[in-house]
């Protein structure tokens, strides 16, 4: 049987795997342990520069603790583990569909 759009079946199998890898590849680009890693780090950066530079009313004011250093360093540590989780174990790839060949024919 022909097909009026000038496609054949083979060209439409090689279009829909083209779009099924480059889903898997925009998946592993937004992994969520990415972003959050990533902004957990950026943040991080910041609050811990804060802390370096606070004064002496900003740590009395919060009973002698150097709340930004800590915080700060907290959330550099918690986007490193995003990051390196991302690092160690990274998104599976989706397993192919079953071709047209594959399937016995009814």
């Amino acid at each position: 049987m022909s097909d009026p759009s000038g496609y054949s079946e083979k060209d439409l199998h090689r279009e829909v795997s083209d779009l099924q890898t480059k889903s898997a590849t925009a998946a592993r680009l937004f992994d969520i342990r990415r972003i959050i890693g990533g902004l957990f780090v950026v943040y991080g950066v910041i609050v811990t520069i804060a802390g370096l530079t606070d004064d002496d009313a900003a740590i009395d004011k919060a009973q002698g603790i150097n709340i930004n250093l800590w915080t700060g360093l907290g959330m550099l540590l918690l986007g490193i583990f995003f990051l390196a989780w991302l690092k160690l174990r990274p998104t599976a790839p989706p397993t192919p569909a079953d071709t047209p060949d594959d399937q016995p024919s009814p």
